[in-house]
C-alpha cells in the first residue's frame, strides 16, 4: 500500500513493492476497505439527466457480488475471458469486480468498436462471453456471425430478445456470490487490445496482482485518500480507465466520480467541477488544451486540489496558462498500457514544464542505447525499465498474447522497451523526445497507421497510402494520410470526405485521417519500405515554419 503521508522526495528510497504469492484484487483489497469503511463512498455517479447516485465500498461490492453470481449462472468461470463494451454505465464498476472476484480475465473494449473489430476481439481472445448495452447489440450480433461465435451474449441494461441474456433481469433475482477465487498473483486478470505500427492490435495481458502495481500512481501522482473522489476523464475501454477509474483510487481507499455522458464538453466538466466535490482532475493534455482556450476566471471548483495529465506530452505553455489562471499546478504522468505508471511529477520536487518528471516509486527507468548500456546525462535513447529478477515492478504486462515475435521484441536484456525515447538530465528528470515508432497519438488514444492504410486500400479509388501523425493544437496530433489514387481517379475535396467516412464506417472513428494529401509518390526505402519518418517530420517542419 502507498502511504499516507510524506512526499514523493523522501519516501522513494524506502518503497518496496507489496509481492503476495496469491493476490484477488476484490477480496484483498476492495472487501478490506469495505470493512474499514463501508459507508465512505467508493463510486460517485452522475449523468446526463441529472441523476445522482453514490454507492459505498459495502455496497459496491454486495453488487459486485450479484455481478460475480450472474456471470457464474452463465457459465463463466476462473480464466475465462469477458469481453465488456460499454461506456461508463453505473453497472460497468460491478461487472468489472464481479470478473475479478470469480477470477475471470476482463477485457474492456470502447464503444467505439465496430462489428469487425468486436469479432477479432472475439476472436482472438477466445472470449467466453460479450457484455454490452442495447445500443450496440445490432453489432454485436453482426460480429458472433461473421466468425460463428459459440460464446455468451449478455446485455446489461435490457432484453433484446433472442440469444441475448438479460443482465439487469438476473441481478435483480440472484443471491451474491460470497466467495472469491484463490488467485495466484501470476494468473491473467485483465487483457487490453493496444495498436502497434504493424499487423491487427496486441492483447495486452495483466496479472492478478496488477491492481497493486498502482500503489505508486493513486498514493502519489493522483494523490488519493480515503474521503476524497477522483475524476478520470478516460473512456472505460481504455487502460487509463484501469488507472484512474478502478485501482489507483481504490487501492488507495479513495472513491471514483463518473460522468455517463456525450463526448467531452468543456462547459459541462468546469461546470461540474465547481458543482461536485472532485478532489483530484485526471484529464488528458486535449481537454486541458481546450480548457485553455476558454476564460477561466470565473470557474470556482468545489474541492479541486489536484490536477494530473498522462497520454501524451502537454505543452508548457498551456501547464503555465492553467496555473496562473487556477492556481492549480498540473502534474504529468507517463505510463502505457503495458505498465503502470512509469514516471511523472509528485509532490515534493521541483515541477519542470516540459519534463516527464523522475521515475516513479519502484521503478527503475533509465535511459539506454542500442547495448543495453545506460546513457549519460543528456544523450538522447530509449526509455526502459529494468525488469532483471527482483528488479521488475509490479504491474508489468506479462507479454502480448499468441505473440511471442512481438512480446521479444519490446525487450533489450533485462530491460523492457516503451518504445519511446527520452533524454534525461543531470538531475535525473526525464525530457520526452518522440516515439521510436510510427504509432500516433492523438487526444491520447493509440492509432497503427498499418490499420487505417490497410482500410484505405480497401477503397477502390486507393492505389497506396502511408498514414502519419501531424501535428493539432488540440489534439497534439491527428492522423494524416497521404494518398496515391488508382488509375482513373482524381483528388478532390469530395474524395477526401469520402475516404475519411470509409475509414468511419470500417473501423473505430477516432482512427479516421482527419487531414488527407493526395500525392504521386511515396519515399521508400530500397528494400521497398514506406519512409513514414520523413514524411512525418515534413509534417512537423511545415508546421514550425522550418523547411526540410
Amino acid at each position: 500500500m502507498a502511504p499516507d503521508r510524506g512526499t514523493y522526495l523522501s519516501e522513494r528510497e524506502n518503497f518496496q513493492w507489496d509481492r503476495p504469492d496469491r493476490y484477488n484484487f476484490v477480496k484483498d483489497t476492495f472487501a478490506n476497505w469495505a470493512e474499514k469503511q463501508g459507508f465512505a463512498t467508493a463510486l460517485y455517479w452522475t449523468n446526463h439527466e441529472g441523476d445522482a447516485v453514490q454507492r459505498s465500498f459495502q455496497e459496491l461490492l454486495d453488487d459486485a457480488a450479484k455481478a460475480a453470481m450472474v456471470l457464474t449462472s452463465f457459465g463463466v468461470e476462473k480464466g475465462d475471458t469477458v469481453i465488456v463494451v460499454m461506456s461508463r454505465e453505473q453497472n460497468w464498476w460491478e461487472i468489472v469486480l464481479g470478473c475479478l472476484q470469480i477470477g475471470a480475465v476482463v477485457s474492456p473494449g470502447t464503444t467505439q468498436l465496430t462489428a469487425k473489430d468486436m469479432a477479432y476481439r472475439l476472436e482472438a481472445a477466445d472470449a467466453k462471453a460479450l457484455i454490452t448495452t442495447s445500443e450496440h447489440v445490432e453489432r454485436a450480433d453482426k460480429a458472433a456471425a461473421q466468425i460463428n461465435w459459440p460464446g455468451v451474449k449478455v446485455c446489461s441494461d435490457a432484453a433484446p430478445g433472442g440469444d441475448w441474456k438479460d443482465y439487469s433481469q438476473l441481478r435483480s433475482v440472484v443471491m451474491p456470490l460470497n466467495r472469491f477465487a484463490d488467485t495466484a498473483a501470476s494468473d491473467p486478470a485483465l487483457c487490453y487490445f493496444t495498436s502497434g505500427t504493424t499487423g491487427q492490435p496486441k492483447m495486452t495481458v495483466h496479472r492478478c496482482d496488477y491492481p497493486m502495481g498502482h500503489a505508486g500512481t493513486g498514493g502519489y501522482w493522483l494523490r488519493a485518500r480515503p474521503g476524497e473522489l477522483i475524476w478520470n476523464l478516460s473512456d472505460t475501454g481504455w487502460a487509463k480507465a484501469a488507472w484512474s477509474s478502478l485501482f489507483a483510487p481504490w487501492i488507495c481507499g479513495a472513491g471514483v466520480f463518473a460522468f455517463h455522458g456525450g463526448a467531452f464538453d468543456v462547459n459541462q466538466t468546469l461546470e461540474y467541477l465547481g458543482k461536485y466535490p472532485v478532489s483530484t482532475l485526471c484529464a488528458p493534455p486535449t481537454a486541458y488544451r481546450m480548457f485553455a482556450q476558454h476564460d477561466l476566471s470565473a470557474f470556482k471548483p468545489m474541492k479541486l486540489t489536484r490536477c494530473v495529465s498522462a497520454g501524451e506530452p502537454l505543452n508548457p505553455e498551456i501547464i503555465d496558462v492553467w496555473k496562473r489562471t487556477t492556481g492549480l499546478e498540473i502534474f504529468e504522468g507517463y505510463g502505457q498500457t503495458e505498465t503502470v505508471l512509469l514516471c511523472g511529477n509528485f509532490d515534493g520536487m521541483e515541477i519542470r514544464p516540459g519534463s516527464m518528471g523522475l521515475p516513479a516509486p519502484g521503478i527503475d527507468l533509465q535511459v539506454i542505447d542500442e547495448n543495453g548500456d545506460l546513457l549519460p546525462a543528456n544523450q538522447e535513447g530509449d526509455i526502459a525499465v529494468n525488469v532483471a529478477d527482483g528488479r521488475k515492478p509490479v504491474g508489468m504486462f506479462t507479454g502480448y498474447l499468441h505473440d511471442e515475435e512481438r512480446t521479444a521484441a519490446v525487450y533489450r536484456g533485462s530491460w523492457y522497451l516503451t518504445g519511446d525515447r527520452a533524454i534525461r538530465d543531470e538531475d535525473g528528470y526525464f525530457w520526452f523526445v518522440g516515439r521510436a515508432d510510427d504509432v500516433i497519438l492523438s487526444s491520447g488514444y493509440r492509432i497503427g497507421p498499418f490499420e487505417v492504410e490497410s482500410i484505405l486500400l480497401e477503397h477502390p479509388a486507393v492505389a497506396e497510402s502511408a498514414v502519419v501523425a501531424s501535428p493539432d493544437p488540440t489534439r497534439g496530433e491527428v492522423v494524416k494520410a497521404f494518398v496515391i489514387l488508382a488509375k482513373g481517379h482524381e483528388g478532390s475535396d469530395d474524395l477526401a470526405r469520402e475516404l475519411q467516412d470509409f475509414v468511419k464506417s470500417s473501423t473505430a472513428p477516432y482512427k479516421y485521417p482527419r487531414k488527407i494529401e493526395f500525392v504521386s509518390e511515396l519515399p521508400k526505402t530500397i528494400s521497398g519500405k514506406i519512409r513514414r519518418k520523413e514524411l512525418k517530420e515534413k509534417e512537423w517542419q511545415k508546421a514550425s515554419g522550418k523547411t526540410a
